[in-house]
């Protein structure tokens, strides 16, 4: 398999692409727009999941299931929410197919649904729809379900894990007595998903609010992590949506709070997809290949044999069924590669590409000597180490890995942040230096909006912890009392 990779300055969008193929992580299917998650990719996924599931049980949330399916009704109760979704939902309008006379298979006519049924592309409808039958009194309060699901959204243009038609999520959906809760709910979300980010992840993120133009359609408020890919771009890794009394009114759920008075449920939602399989890639990835964060990686470590002959291969075997033993017992994942149907050479190549975070070569004259070679992916330094006490040394380089990846993602986001306090000089970073460009604006959708449309860059967000400061917009010179993120973004 040829392992060369379109390099990151010719194309990054291709070096993407091909990455993602090469590395055994997704593949196109014979749907249009959907894709298929390879082993590789799914392991991956599958700990990150582990890892957000926890997070989720920590903070006192459950698991549950809702249905596939929504009936077209629900989306009329909400007006905004079906107005953000109208134009990705797909429909089912039949439940039979038939053989025609000649052969061919076809949509039975007599059989047509009743109501149509949306293929879920969020889940507020039928879950508060459920609500309320689960809510009469304070009691009952708070409900703190999540659910992991697929959702589908009509795509036209896609890109494996960062746009597709269906894709996986998981999607929180919480019930409160009071406002402050729900607040303090949607909050505490974020900073789960900001904790994910930086400490898993190891991609630093900027937590923040979106503008009325970019919330979540049917909520309040919208709050959001934001992260920076290599080539400038801006990714929404998650966010958390303050949903108000809205669903609650729409679906007529409603509580006897402790005076007896009913009163109107308040609600959040909140959601992490596959998208954050984009941004992993995207964020520490290189030309050779993967760069994962040991946390994530399916193993993190990979010994291949170096060896002349069988009797020295059962030599080798012995002495790494030792090290692989004493690593797993300190919870490393190891994976011993002594296939004979590929060389060395070749595995070196492939363990690359995956981004294993530390490769461990073992050949006779390590025996001799008591050593290994390690070499780690994140910066391709190799050095030799004693076998004694080799797991702990792999231990703690394990975490440097971790570290460091988060360090140079946060030096290249400090690189690639500007003020600007013109609108010429904003057009010209954008072309010349794309990334963050922290600039005035006036809180107007109006001009949010041109802004757009002029240069492609959105506001990712208004940081929480932004900083006061008197200033002019750049766009139409009114009053600004702070910066806000702008970008152009995936």
């Amino acid at each position: 398999m040829s392992k060369e990779l379109s390099t990151r300055d010719e194309n990054y969008s291709e070096w993407y692409n091909e990455l993602v193929v090469k590395a055994d992580l997704a593949e196109h299917s014979a749907v249009k727009g959907c894709m298929v998650i390879k082993p590789y990719g799914y392991a991956i996924w599958e700990k990150m999941q582990q890892a957000l599931d926890k997070m989720f049980k920590d903070t006192d949330h459950v698991n549950a299931y809702f249905p596939l399916f929504i009936p077209k009704s629900f989306f009329s109760k909400e007006a905004s929410h079906v107005e953000g979704f109208a134009k990705e939902c797909a429909v089912v309008t039949h439940y039979r197919l038939k053989t025609a006379p000649d052969g061919t298979v076809v949509v039975d006519e007599t059989a047509k649904l009743d109501e149509e049924l949306i293929v879920r592309p969020t889940s507020e409808t039928i879950i508060w729809n459920t609500y309320r039958g689960w809510i009469q009194s304070y009691r009952d309060l708070p409900i703190l379900v999540n659910q992991w699901a697929n959702v589908v959204r009509w795509e036209m243009r896609t890109r494996l894990f960062l746009r597709t038609t269906e894709f996986l999520w998981q999607e929180g959906h919480t019930a409160h007595a009071t406002s402050e809760e729900a607040v303090i709910e949607t909050e505490k979300m974020l900073n789960v998903y900001a904790d994910f980010a930086e400490n898993w992840m190891a991609m630093p993120v900027i937590k923040g609010v979106k503008t009325a133009n970019e919330r979540f359609a049917g909520a309040i408020e919208t709050y959001c992590i934001e992260a920076m890919m290599q080539d400038g771009k801006a990714l929404q890794a998650g966010t958390s949506h303050f949903l108000g009394q809205n669903f609650a009114k729409a679906f007529d759920v409603k509580f006897a709070s402790k005076e007896g008075k009913q009163e109107f449920v308040w609600a959040t939602s909140w959601g992490v997809s596959t998208r954050l399989m984009g941004a992993l890639v995207m964020s520490h990835s290189d030309d050779k290949g993967l760069v994962l964060p040991p946390k994530l990686a399916p193993f993190q470590v990979v010994i291949v044999p170096i060896y002349k002959n069988d009797e020295q291969l059962a030599q080798i075997n012995e002495v790494v069924a030792k090290m692989k033993r004493a690593m797993e017992a300190k919870g490393i994942t190891v994976k011993y590669d002594n296939r004979d149907s590929q060389r060395p050479g070749w595995k070196f190549a492939e363990y690359e590409l995956k981004g294993v975070p530390v490769r461990i070569a073992i050949g006779g004259r390590d025996l001799e000597n008591g050593t290994v070679e390690v070499a780690r992916r994140d910066t391709m330094e190799k050095e030799t180490l004693q076998q004694a006490d080799l797991e702990n040394k792999i231990e703690h380089l394990l975490q440097q890995i971790q570290d460091n990846l988060y360090q140079k993602a946060l030096a290249m986001r400090e690189a690639k942040t500007t003020n600007v306090d013109t609108y010429e000089e904003f057009k010209r970073v954008l072309e010349e230096a794309p990334g963050f460009v922290m600039a005035h604006w006036d809180g107007t959708s109006e001009t949010e909006q041109k802004i757009k449309e002029e240069t492609k860059a959105t506001i990712r967000c208004i940081p929480l912890d932004n900083k006061q400061e008197i200033g002019k917009c750049i766009y139409s010179g009114n009053p600004s009392t702070q910066r806000v993120v702008f970008a152009r973004a995936y």
